[in-house]
């Protein structure tokens, strides 16, 4: 019985360890592996190189940590071990390094990396700024920068990246490789002061982009995708700490996605798509309402902007005690001057929607007249209205326009039940 007891203990310790290591292990993917690749880039100037050598690394340390344990410093074990990959690399391949197209690197920058490397216990240079930036490169569309970003800065897997992205492994495997090469010979570095804050713009689109993927899918079976959102307001959070000034409008798209992103247990109820109005408050994230709106104070007096103007509409969501109580006029207010700044065919449809609610469907309907836009989100938000001004057979056409066009699985659903309850022709 004591033996008995006494292996069960240890058996718990084990599992206790192995748990240890695999949270610091963890942790050490989450926090640093876009430092350590950027410090790997800065050194040795090969995207390839660099991210196959530190994904070696981190593999290495999932063999031998639970062995041996966690060292003293995480972060420079895994620089020395990727730095061995690469160098191990370099010296099989020596013909082919030759002739590969290099990042071009400050010399400053590349001294800095190698007294790093050479002790890293030395505190680590922070150069992500240059790695979000270069992945933000305008060479790149925003769908390969959005997956380069993630793949890069945030060290998600490819495979991972593929999924969120609805992709085949190979498929998105193949992009990234062809996003690469796009930026051999590429300078990597911050840009010039006045050139930074239209870089920073790129990257806050990306961002949202990739939130925008997963907090709203165009397609697949799921209703969100809440780790691809989480991802990009990750990327925004990293960016953030890194900019030498304090970007306002990346403070608002910050609030914006926290905003959306806190109703996430509140959209889904049984698999299904559960629209705002009908969502269970008490399911949303609160304590990332709260972050949001103390990111939004100091910013309510700025002169209107895009980001900005959408997160204050979402926090008027976010503050009302219902859906009921929602302050509608100042939503369309808000929508106003969004079309003041960006007349676009989802603006004014998010328009007509508050509008609608603001002052009944005739005038949400009336709003629409001469919105063209691609996909099914028109011709269901038409359904909805005609629906509820009691016109159920132009309803019912719209939605079966609307089902025709959605390749969502969970919104076809939602559409169909929709026009399955209105009543019978």
């Amino acid at each position: 019985m004591v033996r008995s007891r006494c292996a069960q203990r240890s058996t718990t310790a084990a599992r206790n360890d192995l748990t240890e290591e695999s949270t610091a292990l963890e942790r050490a993917h989450r926090n640093e592996w876009g430092r350590l690749l950027a410090l790997l880039v800065a050194r040795f100037r090969r995207l390839d190189l660099a991210e196959d050598a530190l994904a070696d690394a981190y593999e290495r340390a999932a063999r031998t940590w639970p062995l041996e344990g966690v060292p003293t410093n995480p972060a420079g074990w895994l620089l020395t071990t990727a730095r061995n990959r690469v160098l191990d690399r370099l010296r099989s391949e020596a013909v082919l390094a030759r002739s590969m197209p290099l990042l071009a690197v400050d010399s400053e920058l590349t001294e800095a990396a190698q007294r790093v490397m050479a002790d890293p216990g030395d505190e680590l240079l922070d150069e992500r700024l240059r790695l979000v930036l270069l992945c933000a490169h305008p060479r790149l569309s925003r769908e390969a920068a959005a997956g380069l970003t993630l793949r890069l800065v945030l060290g998600v897997s490819t495979e991972d990246v593929a999924r969120l992205f609805l992709q085949s492994t190979s498929t998105m495997a193949a992009r990234l490789t062809r996003a690469r090469k796009k930026l051999a010979g590429e300078t990597f570095a911050v840009p010039a002061p006045g050139d930074l804050p239209d870089r920073v713009a790129v990257v806050a689109d990306v961002a949202y982009l990739a939130f925008t993927a997963g907090y709203a899918p165009g397609s697949g079976p799921d209703v969100l995708r809440a780790d691809l959102a989480g991802e990009a307001i990750r990327l925004v959070r990293v960016l953030r700490t890194l900019l030498p000034y304090d970007d306002r409008e990346l403070a608002a798209l910050q609030a914006l996605m926290l905003l959306q992103h806190s109703r996430r247990d509140a959209r889904v109820r049984d698999g299904d798509l559960v629209l705002l109005p009908d969502q269970d408050r008490s399911q949303w994230n609160h304590d990332e309402v709260h972050e949001a709106i103390d990111l939004l104070q100091p910013l309510v007096g700025d002169p209107p902007a895009p980001y900005l103007l959408q997160a204050l509409i979402a926090a008027e969501h976010a503050t009302a005690a219902s859906a009921a109580a929602t302050a509608w006029d100042r939503i369309v207010a808000r929508y106003d001057e969004l079309l003041a700044l960006h007349d676009t065919p989802v603006v004014r449809l998010a328009r007509a929607v508050a509008l609608a609610e603001a002052e009944g469907p005739a005038a949400g309907l009336a709003a629409l007249a001469g919105v063209a836009l691609p996909g099914h989100r028109l011709p269901a938000t038409r359904a909805e209205l005609l629906a509820r001004l009691g016109d159920h057979t132009r309803a019912r056409a719209s939605y079966d326009a609307a089902i025709a066009l959605c390749a969502n699985a969970a919104e076809r659903a939602h559409l169909l039940r929709r026009r399955d309850a209105l009543p019978p022709p």
